[in-house]
């Protein structure tokens, strides 16, 4: 049997919670389910079943409409088993190509014809494994159907025979193709078919009761149909013609499944390989591996087997992060996965049945994905521009006002703070100062003085020739009004725009109302050395630590008061926030703070990747994924992670990996490094992570590696002299926990919020 599993084993599937005890609005949750109703009931589908997971449990489950309405109406239930269709191509093909690289069969730069002779002619020669996987090959999409009408061998000769349409690595095209020749891989180098070793490595391990190839005559009950063929309705039979054709056993097509089938594996991939009894299926290099876009061009991105962002991400919805990734099917199926919020959407339909004219779930898939992710938000997040405009703006009532802002001032609305204060009753709105990177965020350089096109107010930069505002830009103004997204770190400028402002006001006599808003990375966690006095500057503003723990609005008050600054400081907290909610629990829109702080993974990453990028190593800027990957041309990636890998740091793993950057440091040239994936958020410290690096760059590349940027960044003499004396990640972290504690006691004066208690409430 290729189907079932012994009956000796034991079947798992994940356990079910309720939604707000892993951080989700069942109110926001219970919409999934009701999207689902609607497209039946509009005609789009004949029937689904949606599954939502997060946190390791089933959070809603919903079957709607019918499984079959012909031959005889047979209503929808959640055991339902589908046809998944191009879910094999991430779920079996990949994830067993991957197995035999982690077992050392298989190398991924390696040309496939080495493994596979018969395909080395007309310039496939050059096609790496890679390349199959991520759609890059330059093969077509699809084969004639005519070359499966005589037998499996005749139609792996006229595979073999294909010429490639474009050069490999050139272009993203998908293609079945690629796929097909994967499976055959596989059984090559496997050893046995492509189910049997999908079913024995992966399927087995995991327990799945009905995932597989080929389903057993005993349960085509529980299948959904797709659609007839000569007459005849396909139940259990792989709806895809060239699948059929190889006997219903192939790389791209074949795999039959349920929704909890497949939220066992999407659970095992947020846990880093591990199925639900611990059980390890897949390293979580692997993991990181097969999710990593590599250096793609954007609108082509895709993973080893996974779609990341291309024309096929309608899953992803408009919520879930740029780290998420998944899959769709022809045949109705799609599965999104989030990391950074630990969460995945699985959607399964037969969308053709009966008669193959449905146009699909495209849009349902989106609308899931996006209902889901917006349930993330238990204490939906006010910010003080919405606690402001509650109070109907009376503080700045009659008054000129100046706004510090730039694109991340926004109201839950999605209005930006500039056009809500333009058009305030009673308020007016006279002139804005923008911090580095604009008032649109959109700058990398000096920025200058200009007139905001919308309200044609003066923008006064404060990341020009002047980082402090102007006596005469101040002179007509009766207050000032601060609003901008921090990121949780010393050395990120915004914090120190707001010192020089809580000046300027002091030095004009106006008041400073700071609008405060949730420290992304949290507001519980604090680390690294506190700022040496010799180190002051426009990045490090003041004596903190790295990751400060604290919002705007806190840091405003303690700036006030430890600085003697003595302005008529007032601050408008925040509403549902709480010190343990990072940013995905709060509800907002994430809006790119910076150019290259695109997603909360890099948000976390940037207190320890940081601390590195004012030296010749490439920090990601000038890719895809900032702070996610360094390296350096200098770097050979294998010894540098598997140094990095060997210090065990908790919550985090680096896989090897080549890159360009595009701009900074090594623009264009080849590097080395490591990509960096956060494989445990409560557990990874940013900063054991920014001295791990320097210590294995001063160990490995003493000398290539210059640290004189890092003493920058660090502001620590004695932890920077430790670096380079070569002790130890705990060694160096050590000498700062003196200073850290005696903060953190400063620091309890002006904290504004509290913490959630175990059961979700402050």
């Amino acid at each position: 049997m290729t189907f079932s599993i012994v009956l000796a084993l034991v079947f798992t599937a994940l356990p079910e919670a309720r939604p707000e005890s892993v951080g989700l609005d069942p109110e926001r949750l219970a919409l999934v389910g009701a999207a689902v109703e609607s497209a039946v009931a509009k005609g789009q589908v004949p029937g689904a079943v949606v599954l939502v997971g997060r946190e390791g449990k089933v959070v809603h489950v919903k079957a709607a409409g019918m499984r079959a309405v012909e031959p005889v109406l047979e209503p929808m239930t959640r055991d339902t088993i589908f046809d998944l269709a191009s879910l094999t191509k991430p779920v079996a093909t990949a994830t067993s190509v991957m197995l035999l690289v982690e077992r050392g069969r298989v190398k991924l730069d390696d040309p496939f014809a080495k493994y596979l002779p018969e395909f080395d002619r007309d310039g496939k020669g050059e096609i790496t494994v890679e390349q199959l996987l991520r759609h890059r090959s330059g093969l077509i999409a699809d084969n004639a159907l005519s070359d499966y009408a005589d037998g499996t061998e005749k139609a792996w000769d006229r595979l073999a025979a294909l010429k490639p349409t474009g050069k490999p690595g050139e272009r993203f095209l998908y293609s079945d193709v690629n796929f097909i020749i994967l499976g055959r891989l596989v059984e090559k180098i496997g050893g046995t078919p492509l189910d049997q070793f999908a079913r024995a490595n992966i399927f087995e391990p995991l327990g799945l009761r009905d995932c597989g190839f080929l389903p057993p005559e005993g349960e085509l009950g529980r299948v959904a149909p797709t659609e007839k063929e000569d007459g005849k309705m396909l139940r259990g039979v792989v709806h895809d013609p060239r699948a059929r054709a190889l006997g219903g056993v192939a790389g791209h097509a074949g795999l039959f499944g349920t929704a909890d089938d497949l939220a066992v594996f999407a659970q095992m991939l947020l846990d880093g390989g591990k199925g639900p009894d611990g059980r390890r299926v897949l390293s979580e290099e692997t993991v990181a591996r097969m999710i990593d876009p590599g250096e793609t061009p954007r609108g082509q991105r895709r993973g080893l087997g996974w779609d990341v962002a291309t024309g096929f991400s309608a899953p992803r919805g408009t919520r879930f992060g740029p780290g998420s990734y998944g899959h769709t099917g022809f045949t109705g199926t799609s599965l999104w996965i989030d990391p950074d919020a630990r969460m995945f959407v699985i959607l399964l339909t037969s969308r053709l049945h009966p008669d193959g004219k449905r146009a699909g779930p495209t849009a349902l898939r989106s609308e899931v994905a996006t209902l889901a992710a917006s349930a993330l938000a238990v204490c939906p997040v006010d910010c003080g521009i919405d606690v402001l405009a509650r109070r109907e703006f009376s503080p700045l009532k009659d008054k000129r006002v100046g706004l510090v802002t730039n694109q991340t001032g926004r109201a839950r609305t999605g209005a930006s703070t500039i056009d809500v204060l333009f058009k305030a009753p009673g308020v007016k709105l006279a002139a804005l100062f923008s911090p580095e990177h604009g008032i649109r965020g959109l700058v990398d350089a000096e920025v200058s003085d200009s007139r905001d096109a919308a309200t044609g107010l003066p923008v006064f930069s404060l990341y020009g020739k002047a980082r402090k505002p102007a006596p005469e830009s101040l002179k007509d103004l009766d207050a000032l009004v601060y609003d901008i997204q921090d990121i949780g770190a010393r050395f990120y400028t915004y914090i120190s725009t707001l010192g020089l402002v809580l000046e300027a006001a002091k030095e004009r006599g106006i008041p400073l109302y700071v609008l405060d808003r949730p420290n992304p990375i949290g507001g519980v966690a604090v680390g690294g050395p506190v700022r040496d006095p010799e180190f002051s500057s426009f990045i490090a503003h003041h004596a903190l630590p790295v990751r400060h723990g604290m919002t705007v609005g806190e840091l405003a008050l303690l700036f006030n008061a430890e600085r003697a600054v003595g302005a008529d400081l007032h601050v408008i907290p925040c509403e549902g926030w709480h010190q343990d909610d990072l940013y995905d629990r709060t509800g907002l829109l994430w809006v790119n703070p910076s150019p290259n702080m695109r997603s909360l993974t890099e948000a976390l990453l940037y207190p320890g990747v940081g601390l590195l990028e004012a030296t010749n190593l490439a920090t990601g800027r000038g890719t895809d994924t900032p702070f996610e990957r360094v390296g350096a041309p200098y770097i050979d990636p294998i010894a540098f992670s598997r140094a990095l890998n060997e210090q065990a740091l908790p919550g985090v793993r680096f896989v090897p990996i080549r890159f360009q950057p595009r701009e900074r440091q090594f623009a264009g040239t080849d590097c080395g490094g490591v990509q960096i994936a956060i494989t445990d958020r409560a557990r990874f410290d940013p900063i054991r992570l920014g001295i791990a690096l320097a210590v294995t760059l001063r160990s490995k590349y003493r000398d290539h590696w210059n640290p004189e940027g890092f003493l920058k960044m660090l502001a620590d003499r004695a932890a920077y002299e430790a670096v380079l004396d070569g002790k130890t990640v705990d060694e160096v972290t050590a000498l700062w926990e003196p200073e850290l504690k005696e903060f953190r006691a400063v620091r309890a004066k002006y904290l504004i919020y509290g913490a959630r208690d175990r059961d979700g409430s402050r």
